[in-house]
């Protein structure tokens, strides 16, 4: 039988070089790779999770993302979500949304990348 074994989200950015090197600085991401000249496509990762960055003119979702409250490009899932908030915020990202608990039992915080994209870090069950 076929399994699933992950998914990519792939951001929609105005700048791949530039996004790539705000995730490295700003997240602590690695760049994988950047294609094309100038690049067109890349990926950047940490510890196994890999977003894609696809150059667009005008970031739409962005756009839709700054009219709704917690539109989100991407969750990505963390052992100590309360200590990697401390890090991102100490190395100057942009948090959309501070940390919270919330009732349905994750606790989260969501930041903005420079295209207005918004990345959520969630740590599901009780505790941070």
């Amino acid at each position: 039988m076929t399994m699933l074994k992950g998914v990519v989200p792939i951001l929609h950015v105005r700048d791949v070089s530039a996004t790539a090197a705000w995730f490295e600085a700003r997240l602590g991401f690695a760049v994988d790779f950047l294609h094309g000249s100038p690049p067109f496509y890349g990926a950047v990762s940490r510890d196994g999770v890999c977003l894609h960055l696809r150059h667009v003119h005008e970031p739409l979702f962005a756009q839709m993302a700054a009219q709704e409250v917690s539109l989100i490009a991407a969750s990505v899932e963390v052992s100590d979500v309360a200590e990697l908030f401390e890090e991102l915020s100490e190395r100057g990202a942009e948090i959309a949304q501070p940390l919270t608990r919330h009732d349905w039992g994750g606790t989260d915080f969501h930041v903005r990348d420079p295209d207005g994209n918004v990345v959520s870090f969630v740590r599901y069950g009780p505790g941070e």
